[in-house]
């Protein structure tokens, strides 16, 4: 019997790591994954990267000569962070050819200070596709209100973009309307469409954690029922959402030209709660057409003991929307929920760029002096 990685592959759910560091570029694993665990793309975001210079040396050489050339900490954290998607960029490329574009992608984020800016975003977008100028690159920009323009703006200029910190189906909507905006501007500039690539990346586990958390306050039995439920409903909407887009004439029309169907990413698939099956947002979230990012202890338990049933999403559209009319009748207010979590996922992702940036400065001062 096949493993469970190559069945999620086989139920149409592309397999991503959640993580990029030089040194896992340097050693092979990142080759290693691809070849041996189905890996098809790579995401990065800020703490990934935040993580992966504090905790090793293999930055070292280059930030020693970034400092011996005066380049400011801004600037190298950019050559830094490029270089390591570059490089991803090669070892994914093989996949890239093979799948036609489809798949063997790496996705690197604008400066998540930039997230509530559009203009300021596009122009970063714009240096970051010229800086690791690969075809196999994507932009990732959030999902605020302010950028919903810079995703538009990018794909008309035929920028891959993965638009990321997506909890509400709501703002998916919104991000729908702005990937359709954006590929028929590129539509009508002549661009190939199929040479563009994006994805719409939904947080996952955060959505359980912070529900979770207001349900054990509420703290009666019906209450407690429903922990768990939360995040599994929402993505499974989303999903019915993006089955709406793919019927609509907008998306016929860009299809018949080329091009490619932005695909749902499940993001945040690492489980907080340890009471919790630590394969769930994975295996509960099969659905032809979709994207699986994973940091590698849920890639490797996946591997180990994940149950791939097929299809988990479909056949719960229903199931999911009682499960929100569930959670209202306990009190919560998911639209408060998905708010916050907004607002401390950018917070989050500033802070790790300003630590990135401190980890990056107290290394250059320590080549200098």
């Amino acid at each position: 019997m096949s493993d469970a990685l190559e069945r999620l592959a086989g139920a149409g759910v592309a397999v991503w790591l959640d993580d990029l560091s030089r040194e896992r570029l340097e050693s092979g694993t990142l080759a290693e994954l691809v070849a041996e665990r189905h890996v098809t793309g790579v995401t990065t975001n800020p703490t990934i990267f935040q993580q992966a210079v504090a905790s090793g040396v293999a930055y070292e050489r280059q930030l020693a000569d970034l400092a011996s050339l005066n380049v400011p900490v801004g600037e190298a954290v950019r050559l830094v962070t490029a270089q390591d998607v570059r490089a991803a960029c090669d070892v994914l490329r093989p996949v890239f050819a093979a799948t036609s574009g489809a798949d063997g992608v790496v996705s690197i984020e604008v400066d998540p200070g930039l997230a509530h800016d559009a203009a300021r975003t596009v122009a970063e977008a714009r240096l970051l596709w010229w800086l690791v100028d690969r075809p196999n690159l994507m932009i990732k920009i959030p999902a605020t209100v302010e950028c919903l323009p810079a995703i538009t703006a990018c794909l008309a200029e035929g920028i891959s973009v993965n638009v990321t910190l997506i909890f509400s189906v709501e703002r998916y909507q919104a991000v729908t309307e702005a990937f359709l905006d954006g590929m028929e501007q590129a539509r009508a500039a002549g661009r190939r469409l199929d040479d563009i690539n994006s994805v719409a990346s939904f947080f996952v586990s955060r959505i359980d954690t912070e529900v979770d958390a207001r349900l054990d306050t509420i703290a009666t039995r019906q209450a407690h029922a429903l922990r768990g439920h939360a995040a599994i409903a929402n993505a499974r909407l989303a999903y019915e959402h993006h089955e709406r887009v793919l019927g609509t004439e907008r998306w016929l029309r860009l299809a018949e030209n080329g091009a490619r169907p932005q695909r749902p990413l499940w993001a945040s698939t690492g489980v907080k709660d340890p009471a919790y099956d630590d394969t769930r947002y994975v295996v509960d979230l099969v659905a032809p057409g979709t994207v699986n990012t994973m940091p590698e202890a849920t890639l490797a338990a996946v591997a180990d003991h994940g149950q791939v049933r097929g299809d988990r999403v479909r056949a719960h559209y229903d199931e999911a929307r009682h499960v929100f009319k569930s959670l209202a009748a306990v009190g919560v207010d998911i639209d408060d929920v998905v708010s916050q979590l907004e607002r401390e996922g950018v917070v989050k992702f500033q802070k790790s760029w300003t630590a990135l940036r401190d980890d990056v400065a107290a290394a250059m001062t320590r080549k200098v002096s």
